[in-house]
């Protein structure tokens, strides 16, 4: 392991929309839709998750190469933006920080909540393999189904 995650300060938050972007590229082409929410997220919005505790970066020296949410809502924490950079993919840096945000988030919380596109196999074969299931699916488009995993908090 060649990186190190910690609690997001505010000075990540230009290089962690760089990532996110980068990272939600694939996602774009997979889907053939570049007005996805994650490609246009306005900086307000990163610095108000990131004021509020609630995004963990992975760091490789100074270089931001992954970021995740965890956005408590009642009992449950919504995992949400989960991004690797990516010339840094398939080196666990994902499931490392699942694993994260569900220790930073666990005090009273019942269960994590996540969700992906249903073309997205990687996205959803990582949460399964983290121990996510699916919940259930929606349809929200006419090439597009909203998967929809949990995970109990331990």
């Amino acid at each position: 392991m060649d990186w190190v995650i910690t609690i997001a300060a505010e000075q990540d938050a230009g290089e962690i929309m760089t990532v996110q972007r980068a990272a939600y590229v694939s996602e774009a082409r997979l889907y053939d839709n570049t007005r996805l929410s994650a490609l246009s997220e306005p900086m307000e919005k990163i610095l108000e998750s990131v004021a509020a505790g609630e995004v963990l970066v992975a760091k490789m020296g100074s270089r931001i190469v992954g970021a995740v949410r965890g956005v408590r809502k009642a009992d449950e924490c919504h995992v949400e933006r989960l991004v690797v950079a990516p010339d840094m993919q398939g080196r666990g840096i994902g499931a490392a920080l699942l694993r994260a945000v569900e220790e930073h988030g666990v005090k009273g919380v019942r269960r994590f909540v996540l969700h992906t596109g249903d073309r997205s196999r990687a996205n959803i074969s990582l949460y399964r393999k983290v121990g996510y299931t699916e919940t259930h699916r929606e349809v929200v488009g006419e090439t597009l189904s909203l998967v929809y995993l949990a995970k109990p908090a331990e």
